[in-house]
C-alpha cells in the first residue's frame, strides 16, 4: 500500500510539472500531463476499490498512450 501511495504522489507531481512546463510555451506537454493524470486515476481506483468496467480502463489507457505519443513527438520536434 505504501508503494502505491508513493506512486500516486510521483505521478501527480509529474502531471503538475508537465502542466507548468506546457504553460511556459510547450503545449505538447499537456499530453504528458494527461497521461500521468490517467495513471493517478487508475491507481486511486485500485487503492480505493472503485468498480470501473474494464472497457473504460482500456479506452482511458488508449487515450493516455496516444497523448504520451503526442508529447514525445513534440519533444522530438522541439529538439530537432
Amino acid at each position: 500500500m505504501t508503494l502505491l501511495v508513493a506512486s500516486i504522489a510521483l505521478e501527480a507531481a509529474v502531471a503538475v510539472i508537465a502542466v507548468l512546463a506546457a504553460l511556459k510555451g510547450r503545449p505538447y506537454l499537456y499530453g504528458l500531463a494527461f497521461t500521468f493524470a490517467v495513471y493517478v486515476l487508475y491507481d486511486l481506483g485500485r487503492m480505493l476499490g472503485w468498480n470501473v468496467e474494464k472497457g473504460v480502463l482500456s479506452v482511458l489507457f488508449l487515450a493516455a498512450s496516444a497523448s504520451a505519443l503526442y508529447a514525445v513527438w513534440g519533444l522530438y520536434r522541439d529538439r530537432a
